[in-house]
């Protein structure tokens, strides 16, 4: 058997695979489809992570393929219905990274609401100034953590925020009203979420529904000097419209670590020109070191499981 890994894991990981697999790891395939599609001829697993796309094109290039294994929990980039279609598992390495990213979520807040450690702040204090009284932040106890979709990560979230004194609301129209993990959490609607957060943080995937969800128009019912946290996906904000809320200082802050256009590209980036009340990462709130050997650990069993009952 043989399975193909075309993006970056914890390569530790790859003992899991035993002697009997031949394990192509290759994390540079993710930018050279051709590549990859010829290395696919002959693989009956796939791991991925959110960059590979995993398409009708690709599935016609990989005969034998009986599992995706997703090293996160994101499936946009993966045709769910193609690959049902085919009869292809796909595998998620659901609650290997819930931790990272709910980590990520409370420094972010913290961070943009105490505003005391972006560059000018730095910058100030490099030259020789004293800025003691513009660098007077806010702090997150006695603040709304506002959860836009209440699955695991955000209920991690939740309980790492009312740990630091604040109260969370969340909007989740999926979660019966009845389910015991709204104990302790407001349940809202859409608007009233909207209205009531200081800290909105995303924890949708992205759907047709869910596309631009936060556009314009949401943004301004959004409460005035609010912080905005994006760890979902790209796509769910409208960039431009969040961009112009930074500047206009009706947000007082936002953190992005997914977009639109990913790798985020200098062009692409340009709407975030001289804003200092944003944060900008490359999609690694589930990324870190201990993250990834989770998901590399649970992505392995999850192919290896797969594998074993195709041979059945």
């Amino acid at each position: 058997m043989r399975v193909v890994i075309s993006e970056f894991m914890d390569e530790s990981a790859l003992k899991g695979f035993g002697p009997d697999v031949e394990v192509v790891y290759d994390p540079t395939l993710v930018d050279d489809r051709a590549a990859l599609l010829a290395r696919l001829a002959d693989a009956d697993g796939l791991i991925v992570r959110n960059r590979t796309r995993v398409d009708a094109a690709l599935l016609q290039a990989a005969p034998r393929l009986r599992v995706v294994g997703r090293l996160g929990v994101g499936l946009d980039n993966i045709d769910l219905q193609a690959c049902k279609a085919r009869g292809v598992a796909v595998c998620p390495a659901t609650g290997a990274n819930t931790l990272a990213v709910a980590e990520y979520v409370i420094s972010a807040a913290l961070q943009l609401v105490r505003g005391a450690f972006g560059p000018s702040a730095h910058a100030a204090m490099l030259a020789g100034e004293w800025p003691r009284t513009q660098l007077m932040g806010g702090e997150i106890s006695g603040r709304v953590m506002g959860l836009y979709g209440f699955g695991a990560i955000a209920r991690a979230v939740a309980e790492r925020a009312r740990a630091l004194g604040m109260r969370v609301a969340a909007h989740d129209p999926f979660l019966p009203p009845d389910d015991p993990a709204w104990q302790g959490v407001q349940r809202c609607d859409a608007r009233e979420l909207l209205a009531e957060a200081d800290v909105l943080s995303l924890h949708v995937p992205l759907t047709d529904a869910t596309r631009k969800l936060i556009d314009a128009g949401a943004i301004a019912r959004m409460k005035p000097g609010a912080v905005l946290i994006n760890t979902a996906r790209g796509g769910i904000v409208d960039e431009t419209a969040l961009a112009d809320a930074l500047r206009a200082g009706h947000l007082s802050g936002a953190a992005l670590d997914v977009f639109e256009t990913e790798p985020l590209t200098a062009e692409a980036a340009r709407r975030f020109d001289g804003l200092t009340n944003i944060i900008l990462t490359p999609h690694i709130a589930g990324v870190t070191q201990e993250a990834n050997i989770r998901v590399s650990r649970v992505t392995v069993e999850n192919v290896m499981k797969e594998l074993a009952r195709a041979d059945r």
